[in-house]
Protein backbone atom coordinates (compact mmCIF):
# COMPACT_ATOMS: atom_id res chain seq x y z
CA UNK A 1 0.00 0.00 0.00
CA UNK A 2 5.97 2.77 -2.09
CA UNK A 3 9.61 3.63 -1.94
CA UNK A 4 11.11 6.81 0.09
CA UNK A 5 8.39 9.86 -0.34
CA UNK A 6 5.49 7.54 -1.17
CA UNK A 7 6.54 5.71 1.98
CA UNK A 8 6.35 8.59 4.42
CA UNK A 9 2.62 9.35 3.32
CA UNK A 10 1.93 5.43 4.33
CA UNK A 11 3.61 5.95 7.20
CA UNK A 12 2.07 8.89 7.93
CA UNK A 13 -1.54 7.43 7.32
CA UNK A 14 -1.14 4.19 9.83
CA UNK A 15 0.47 6.70 12.66
CA UNK A 16 -2.61 8.98 12.23
CA UNK A 17 -4.53 5.47 12.54
CA UNK A 18 -2.93 4.56 15.58
CA UNK A 19 -3.24 7.52 17.00
CA UNK A 20 -6.85 7.50 17.27
CA UNK A 21 -7.49 4.28 18.50
CA UNK A 22 -5.62 4.71 21.08
CA UNK A 23 -7.42 7.28 22.03
CA UNK A 24 -10.61 4.96 21.84
CA UNK A 25 -9.07 1.81 23.21
CA UNK A 26 -8.19 1.18 26.81
CA UNK A 27 -4.01 1.36 26.62
CA UNK A 28 -2.85 -1.25 28.99
CA UNK A 29 -5.39 -4.79 28.03
CA UNK A 30 -3.27 -7.17 27.55
CA UNK A 31 -4.74 -9.19 24.35
CA UNK A 32 -3.30 -11.83 21.72
CA UNK A 33 -4.69 -14.10 19.36
CA UNK A 34 -3.77 -17.05 16.58
CA UNK A 35 -5.34 -18.13 13.87
CA UNK A 36 -5.89 -17.63 9.85
CA UNK A 37 -6.55 -14.45 8.05
CA UNK A 38 -8.38 -14.47 4.72
CA UNK A 39 -8.67 -11.70 2.44
CA UNK A 40 -9.83 -10.52 -0.91
CA UNK A 41 -10.52 -7.37 -2.81
CA UNK A 42 -11.13 -6.24 -6.66
CA UNK A 43 -7.90 -5.09 -7.13
CA UNK A 44 -5.99 -7.34 -9.68
CA UNK A 45 -3.42 -10.15 -8.38
CA UNK A 46 -1.35 -9.49 -6.32
CA UNK A 47 -2.85 -6.11 -4.57
CA UNK A 48 -0.53 -3.00 -5.20
CA UNK A 49 -2.32 -1.41 -2.75
CA UNK A 50 0.02 -3.51 -0.33
CA UNK A 51 2.75 -1.65 -2.12
CA UNK A 52 0.76 2.06 -1.73
CA UNK A 53 0.44 1.62 -5.25
CA UNK A 54 -2.66 2.84 -7.32
CA UNK A 55 -5.29 0.09 -7.29
CA UNK A 56 -6.09 -1.98 -10.40
CA UNK A 57 -9.07 -0.20 -11.32
CA UNK A 58 -10.25 3.12 -10.30
CA UNK A 59 -10.72 2.05 -6.50
CA UNK A 60 -9.78 -0.40 -4.25
CA UNK A 61 -12.79 -2.71 -2.44
CA UNK A 62 -12.73 -5.53 -0.15
CA UNK A 63 -11.77 -6.52 3.19
CA UNK A 64 -10.13 -9.51 5.31
CA UNK A 65 -11.98 -12.01 7.76
CA UNK A 66 -9.73 -13.48 11.15
CA UNK A 67 -10.79 -16.90 12.07
CA UNK A 68 -9.86 -17.05 15.68
CA UNK A 69 -8.09 -20.54 17.22
CA UNK A 70 -7.13 -19.28 20.54
CA UNK A 71 -7.02 -15.87 21.79
CA UNK A 72 -8.08 -13.65 24.42
CA UNK A 73 -8.77 -9.72 25.32
CA UNK A 74 -7.97 -9.12 29.25
CA UNK A 75 -9.80 -12.24 30.47
CA UNK A 76 -12.09 -12.62 28.11
CA UNK A 77 -11.79 -15.62 25.59
CA UNK A 78 -12.08 -15.21 21.97
CA UNK A 79 -11.34 -18.98 20.80
CA UNK A 80 -13.05 -20.20 17.91
CA UNK A 81 -14.98 -16.55 17.09
CA UNK A 82 -14.44 -14.43 13.79
CA UNK A 83 -14.12 -11.10 12.87
CA UNK A 84 -14.31 -9.46 9.75
CA UNK A 85 -13.78 -5.73 8.16
CA UNK A 86 -15.07 -4.56 4.81
CA UNK A 87 -13.92 -1.22 3.25
CA UNK A 88 -13.30 0.83 -0.33
CA UNK A 89 -10.74 3.75 -1.16
CA UNK A 90 -11.99 6.99 -3.08
CA UNK A 91 -11.31 6.83 -6.78
CA UNK A 92 -8.19 7.88 -8.29
CA UNK A 93 -6.52 7.10 -4.46
CA UNK A 94 -4.64 4.55 -2.74
CA UNK A 95 -5.78 2.73 -0.05
CA UNK A 96 -3.25 4.41 2.41
CA UNK A 97 -2.89 7.83 0.84
CA UNK A 98 -6.30 8.12 1.44
CA UNK A 99 -6.33 6.38 5.01
CA UNK A 100 -9.17 8.24 6.84
CA UNK A 101 -11.12 8.91 4.16
CA UNK A 102 -11.73 5.82 2.78
CA UNK A 103 -15.69 6.00 1.56
CA UNK A 104 -16.42 3.01 4.05
CA UNK A 105 -14.92 0.77 6.50
CA UNK A 106 -17.68 -1.76 8.31
CA UNK A 107 -16.41 -3.83 11.22
CA UNK A 108 -18.57 -7.39 11.63
CA UNK A 109 -18.18 -9.23 14.57
CA UNK A 110 -19.58 -13.14 14.97
CA UNK A 111 -22.82 -13.90 16.13
CA UNK A 112 -21.89 -16.70 18.41
CA UNK A 113 -19.91 -14.09 20.52
CA UNK A 114 -21.31 -13.27 23.94
CA UNK A 115 -22.45 -9.54 24.68
CA UNK A 116 -18.88 -9.85 26.64
CA UNK A 117 -17.27 -11.39 23.66
CA UNK A 118 -18.68 -9.11 21.51
CA UNK A 119 -17.41 -5.94 23.41
CA UNK A 120 -13.65 -7.56 23.16
CA UNK A 121 -14.02 -7.68 19.56
CA UNK A 122 -14.93 -4.62 18.94
CA UNK A 123 -12.59 -3.20 21.32
CA UNK A 124 -9.83 -5.64 19.63
CA UNK A 125 -11.04 -4.64 15.76
CA UNK A 126 -10.56 -0.74 16.73
CA UNK A 127 -6.89 -1.67 17.50
CA UNK A 128 -6.17 -4.18 14.49
CA UNK A 129 -8.32 -3.31 11.74
CA UNK A 130 -9.15 -0.44 9.85
CA UNK A 131 -12.38 0.58 11.31
CA UNK A 132 -10.99 4.58 11.41
CA UNK A 133 -10.03 4.40 7.62
CA UNK A 134 -12.99 6.36 7.15
CA UNK A 135 -15.59 8.37 8.90
CA UNK A 136 -18.04 6.40 7.45
CA UNK A 137 -18.32 3.01 9.67
CA UNK A 138 -20.91 0.74 10.78
CA UNK A 139 -20.56 -2.08 13.02
CA UNK A 140 -22.58 -5.22 12.49
CA UNK A 141 -22.99 -8.55 14.13
CA UNK A 142 -23.56 -11.43 11.71
CA UNK A 143 -23.17 -15.14 11.26
CA UNK A 144 -19.33 -15.35 10.06
CA UNK A 145 -18.71 -18.47 8.04
CA UNK A 146 -15.86 -20.16 6.63
CA UNK A 147 -15.94 -23.83 4.34
CA UNK A 148 -12.58 -25.26 3.13
CA UNK A 149 -13.58 -27.42 0.00
CA UNK A 150 -9.92 -28.75 -1.72
CA UNK A 151 -8.19 -25.71 -2.49
CA UNK A 152 -11.16 -23.17 -2.24
CA UNK A 153 -11.88 -21.48 1.16
CA UNK A 154 -15.54 -19.80 1.05
CA UNK A 155 -16.14 -17.47 3.16
CA UNK A 156 -19.21 -15.55 3.51
CA UNK A 157 -20.21 -12.45 6.40
CA UNK A 158 -23.80 -12.94 6.99
CA UNK A 159 -25.76 -11.91 4.60
CA UNK A 160 -23.67 -8.83 2.97
CA UNK A 161 -20.55 -10.75 1.36
CA UNK A 162 -18.93 -13.29 -0.10
CA UNK A 163 -15.53 -14.28 -1.06
CA UNK A 164 -14.17 -17.36 -2.47
CA UNK A 165 -10.23 -17.70 -3.49
CA UNK A 166 -7.84 -20.52 -3.57
CA UNK A 167 -4.06 -20.13 -3.68
CA UNK A 168 -2.13 -19.91 -6.95
CA UNK A 169 1.19 -21.78 -7.90
CA UNK A 170 4.89 -19.89 -8.19
CA UNK A 171 6.58 -20.07 -11.40
CA UNK A 172 9.00 -22.83 -9.99
CA UNK A 173 6.10 -24.69 -8.21
CA UNK A 174 4.95 -24.54 -5.16
CA UNK A 175 3.08 -21.35 -3.56
CA UNK A 176 3.41 -17.77 -3.85
CA UNK A 177 4.49 -16.18 -0.61
CA UNK A 178 4.71 -12.42 0.11
CA UNK A 179 6.69 -11.32 2.90
CA UNK A 180 6.93 -7.47 4.47
CA UNK A 181 5.14 -5.61 1.99
CA UNK A 182 5.67 -1.78 2.56
CA UNK A 183 2.08 -1.78 3.87
CA UNK A 184 2.80 -4.76 5.96
CA UNK A 185 1.20 -4.65 10.02
CA UNK A 186 1.88 -7.47 12.22
CA UNK A 187 -1.11 -9.79 10.83
CA UNK A 188 0.29 -9.22 7.21
CA UNK A 189 3.58 -9.79 7.60
CA UNK A 190 3.59 -12.88 5.35
CA UNK A 191 1.15 -14.14 3.44
CA UNK A 192 0.23 -16.00 0.19
CA UNK A 193 -0.98 -15.05 -2.70
CA UNK A 194 -4.06 -16.22 -4.26
CA UNK A 195 -7.10 -15.40 -6.49
CA UNK A 196 -10.74 -15.13 -6.54
CA UNK A 197 -13.62 -17.02 -8.23
CA UNK A 198 -16.14 -15.45 -6.49
CA UNK A 199 -16.32 -11.79 -4.69
CA UNK A 200 -19.74 -10.49 -3.74
CA UNK A 201 -20.82 -7.07 -1.56
CA UNK A 202 -24.19 -5.69 -0.92
CA UNK A 203 -23.68 -3.36 2.15
CA UNK A 204 -22.57 0.20 2.35
CA UNK A 205 -24.37 1.05 -0.62
CA UNK A 206 -22.41 -1.33 -2.68
CA UNK A 207 -23.42 -4.12 -5.56
CA UNK A 208 -19.89 -5.78 -6.24
CA UNK A 209 -20.18 -8.95 -8.34
CA UNK A 210 -16.43 -10.28 -9.37
CA UNK A 211 -13.78 -12.66 -9.92
CA UNK A 212 -10.28 -13.83 -10.78
CA UNK A 213 -9.53 -10.64 -8.50
CA UNK A 214 -6.99 -10.24 -5.50
CA UNK A 215 -7.11 -13.21 -2.27
CA UNK A 216 -4.49 -13.96 0.20
CA UNK A 217 -4.24 -16.70 3.14
CA UNK A 218 -2.24 -15.93 6.20
CA UNK A 219 -1.57 -17.61 9.36
CA UNK A 220 -0.89 -15.45 12.70
CA UNK A 221 -0.30 -15.02 16.14
CA UNK A 222 -0.22 -11.36 16.92
CA UNK A 223 -0.71 -9.44 20.52
CA UNK A 224 -0.72 -6.33 22.28
CA UNK A 225 2.89 -6.37 22.73
CA UNK A 226 3.60 -6.55 19.23
CA UNK A 227 1.08 -3.50 18.38
CA UNK A 228 2.49 -1.43 20.88
CA UNK A 229 6.47 -2.18 19.47
CA UNK A 230 4.66 -1.52 16.22
CA UNK A 231 3.21 1.38 16.86
CA UNK A 232 5.71 2.99 18.38
CA UNK A 233 8.51 2.10 15.61
CA UNK A 234 5.88 4.09 13.16
CA UNK A 235 5.63 7.02 15.56
CA UNK A 236 9.12 7.46 15.93
CA UNK A 237 9.98 7.16 11.72
CA UNK A 238 6.99 9.13 11.26
CA UNK A 239 8.47 12.32 13.96
CA UNK A 240 11.88 11.62 11.87
CA UNK A 241 10.30 12.21 8.32
CA UNK A 242 8.08 15.08 9.32
CA UNK A 243 11.69 16.66 10.74
CA UNK A 244 13.16 15.66 7.49
CA UNK A 245 10.36 17.44 5.71
CA UNK A 246 10.74 21.17 7.84
CA UNK A 247 14.28 20.94 7.62
CA UNK A 248 13.56 20.97 3.32
CA UNK A 249 11.49 23.90 3.49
Amino acid sequence: MKNCLKFGVLLSAVILAAGVVAEQTPKKTPWKITGQLEEACLCNAACPCWFNSMPSKMQCGGGFVLFIDHGHYGKVKLDGLAMGEMGQSPKGETMMNSYGNWEFSYLYIDERASEEQRAALKALGMIIMNVDASKNTEIRVVPITRQIDGKEHKIALGKYGTFHGHLVEGGLGGTVKIINPPGADPLHREYLQGETSKLTYTDAGQNWDAKDSNYMFGTFTVDSEQYAKYTAGLSQKMAEMQKQKSEAK
